[in-house]
């Protein structure tokens, strides 16, 4: 039997699972999205792509729909071309937030089946290019976005923190005069990350006067149905989403990431991503000198494991180092 009545949709059954199950409130953001993007696949249709894909959502359904029989084969080949075109990282990532979420349904008795059985993870090697060299860091500061852009992007990098952090910051938990802000991490655990002189300098400008609500806003109002903890009450304007902060990032650095690129070709090529500004803070850190215990402490990772895939030196500190130690150039010396 049923722990407790099962919901009437499969988005209120990914509500209550958000709910249920404790995920963090930065972590439940993504969560979302991911849930929102399977929403399609299980009702066997492909999920939109391009501006389709904004704002949409799939039509509703009752979640015992996930026990259909003939669902497994039809959610493996929509599920296919989608992992095709999406980077191994965000299609295992997706995989495992439908696999927790499908367990914990099943736990509570509204469904029976997982029709994610035959879907594979695919295989990530690690990607040892994400982190920018400084050069790269200099070239997004010339920038011109607005100031809302350049402050999230400068606090991203001085504080190594990740972007639903950051996104998740209400101006009550920012501390300026000890450049540092109260946020709630990954695993759920309340921390302090901490900025440098270029965010403090900007942060006026963005909060311009307002007292509490979300830090970084939305250029429209709030649309209904909004929950009000992520509406400005001052502006009336929505929280930013990670999905749009995204977007604008990628958009604004594609000719930065693709510097022998046609400015005509910019629609075509893709820029960089928010997470690498924190993969680039930490290795410009350790190439710095900063220590292990510290970087840790930055990162708030767990353990050193955790941590070497953030630590290692970038590629431009690796070409100093062997040009450095060259018996050729000391002779020339």
């Amino acid at each position: 039997m049923p722990l407790s009545a099962p919901p009437p949709s499969y988005a209120a059954a990914v509500e209550r699972y958000l709910t249920g199950a404790g995920i963090a409130k930065p972590s439940a953001r993504i969560y979302r999205i991911s849930l929102t993007t399977w929403g399609w696949m299980l009702r066997g249709e492909p999920t939109p792509t391009g501006p389709a894909r904004r704002g949409a959502k799939p039509a509703p359904f009752e979640l015992a729909g996930v026990d259909d029989p003939a669902l497994p084969p039809v959610l493996a080949e929509l599920a296919a071309p989608r992992a095709d075109e999406m980077d191994a990282d965000t299609v295992n990532r997706e995989l495992s937030i439908a696999r927790k979420a499908i367990g914990w349904w099943q736990a509570q008795g509204w469904i029976e089946a997982d029709p994610t059985i035959g879907i594979e993870r695919r295989p990530a090697p690690p990607d040892l290019t994400k982190a920018l060299s400084k050069p790269q860091i200099t070239a997004l500061w010339q920038l011109d976005p607005s100031v809302r852009e350049k402050t999230f992007w400068k606090l991203l990098y001085e504080s190594a923190a990740r972007a639903d952090e950051i996104l998740c910051l209400n101006i009550e938990e920012l501390f300026p005069a000890d450049k540092r802000g109260r946020v709630v991490s990954k695993g759920g655990a309340i921390e302090w990350i901490h900025w440098q002189s270029g965010t403090a300098q900007l942060l006026p400008r963005l909060i311009a006067g307002r007292t509490h609500g979300p830090l970084f806003l939305t250029d429209r109002k709030a649309p209904d149905r909004t929950p009000a903890l992520d509406i400005c009450p001052v502006t009336g304007r929505a929280r930013l989403s990670y999905r749009r902060a995204e977007e604008i990032s990628e958009k604004s650095t594609r000719l930065l990431a693709n510097p022998l690129a046609r400015p005509e070709a910019v629609g075509e090529l893709e820029g960089w991503t928010l997470h690498r500004l924190r993969h680039s803070a930490l290795p410009h850190d350790a190439e710095d000198g900063t220590s292990t215990p510290m970087l840790l402490a930055r990162s708030r990772h767990a353990s050193a494991r955790s941590l070497e895939r953030y630590a290692r030196p970038g590629v431009d500190a690796v070409v100093q180092h062997v040009a450095s130690r060259d018996p050729a150039a000391r002779r020339r010396g």
